[in-house]
C-alpha cells in the first residue's frame, strides 16, 4: 500500500484521467464553478452562503482542470482562514484540511503554518469524540451507532493528518458487520437493503485500512455490477429507478480499486455521464435534476476521469 493518503492520490488519477479533454471543455467547467464562489473566497451550492463542503468539491475540480492559479489560491486562502477548525463537524473538517493541502500543492503557501502546536491532536480528539461503542463513528457525538459513511471520512482524515486510526480491528469489524447477503454494505446497523454509496464507503475504508478478503472482493463487484441501470450510470440502490453520477462514481471508483470494472458496461456508462455535462459547464446529479452544482460537477467529471484512465490502461 502506498503512504500517500488515499484521496490525495485519487486527485492524482483524476488529473490524468482528464489530461485528453479539450481546452475548451475544461474551461466551460471552470468558468461554471468559479461562477460559484462568492466574494469571502467559499463556494456556495445550489443556493445560500459559503459553504465548506461545496468548497471542498469545488476545490476538488479545479484542482482535476489543471490546479487552481495563484489568484485561485489568493481568494480560496481567505476563507480557509475565516473557518475556526474548532467548530468544524466531520465533514466540514475533511472539506477544510483538503483545502488547505490543495492550495498548498498549487503553490499558495501552508495554510496550517499559524496553527496551535496541537492542531492535529485536537482533530484527533474531536474525531474519536465521535467513536460509538460497535467500533466505528457517528455523524455527531449524540449518535449511539457508527455510521459507515462518516467512518470512511474519520479514515481519510486521519490519513491526511498522518495518524492512524484508533483501534483499528474494531473498525474493520464494524464494516463487515455492516455487509450484508447480497454483497453490498449498508449506512446503519438496521438497514437490510445495500445502497452502492455506503458500499463505496466500506470498501473505502478496507482498502485504506488494507483489510479486503477475496471473498469480499468478488460479492461486491457482483453487487456493484447489479447496480447499473438501463440508462448506462449505476443507481444508488434497487428501490431507486433511475441512475445519478454520484452512484456512478463511487460505484466506478469501487469497481475499479477492486479491479472489478470490466463487470459493467463501461461505453453506456460513458455515455450517461456526458448525457449529464452541460454545454455551458457543470452537470446534472441525474436525468430528472434541473440545475448544476459544483457537488455533481465534481462527480460528472471523475466519471469521466476515471473511465478516460481505464481506456488508456
Amino acid at each position: 500500500m502506498s503512504d500517500e493518503p488515499y484521496l490525495l492520490r485519487l486527485g492524482t488519477r483524476l488529473t490524468a484521467g482528464l489530461t485528453g479533454m479539450d481546452a475548451a471543455r475544461k474551461q466551460r467547467h471552470r468558468d461554471f464553478i468559479l461562477k460559484q464562489q462568492l466574494p469571502d473566497g467559499g463556494f456556495r451550492g445550489r443556493e445560500g452562503d459559503s459553504d465548506l463542503y461545496y468548497t471542498g468539491f469545488a476545490v476538488r475540480s479545479l484542482m482535476m482542470l489543471d490546479g487552481l492559479t495563484d489568484e485561485e489560491c489568493t481568494t480560496i486562502s481567505g476563507y480557509f482562514h475565516s473557518c475556526q477548525q474548532e467548530r468544524l463537524n466531520v465533514i466540514d473538517l475533511l472539506s477544510w484540511l483538503y483545502t488547505g493541502l490543495a492550495v498548498q500543492l498549487s503553490g499558495g503557501g501552508d495554510l496550517f503554518a499559524d496553527a496551535e502546536p496541537d492542531w492535529i491532536d485536537r482533530i484527533a480528539l474531536t474525531l474519536e469524540s465521535v467513536r460509538t461503542a460497535d467500533g466505528g463513528y457517528a455523524k455527531t457525538t449524540a449518535g449511539s451507532a457508527g455510521s459507515t459513511y462518516h467512518s470512511f471520512l474519520v479514515t481519510l482524515i486521519y490519513q491526511l493528518v498522518g495518524r492512524d486510526v484508533p483501534n483499528r480491528n474494531a473498525l474493520i469489524q464494524f464494516l463487515y458487520d455492516r455487509q450484508r447477503d447480497d454483497g453490498g454494505f449498508v449506512e446503519i446497523q438496521p438497514m437490510k437493503r445495500s445502497g452502492t454509496n455506503p458500499t463505496a464507503a466500506a470498501i473505502g475504508t478496507l482498502h485504506i485500512l488494507d483489510a479486503i478478503d477475496e471473498e469480499t472482493r468478488l460479492a461486491t463487484v457482483d453487487f456493484l455490477a447489479d447496480r447499473q441501470t438501463d440508462e448506462g450510470g449505476l443507481a444508488a440502490n434497487t428501490r431507486i429507478p433511475f441512475a445519478d453520477v454520484l452512484s456512478s462514481f463511487t460505484g466506478l471508483l469501487t469497481l475499479q480499486d477492486l479491479n472489478g470494472q470490466e463487470e459493467i458496461d463501461q461505453a453506456a456508462l460513458q455515455r450517461f455521464a456526458e448525457s449529464l455535462q452541460s454545454t455551458e459547464g457543470g452537470f446534472l446529479a441525474h436525468s430528472i435534476d434541473e440545475a448544476r452544482d459544483v457537488e455533481y460537477t465534481f462527480y460528472g467529471l471523475g466519471t469521466l476521469a476515471l473511465l478516460a484512465n481505464d481506456a488508456m490502461e
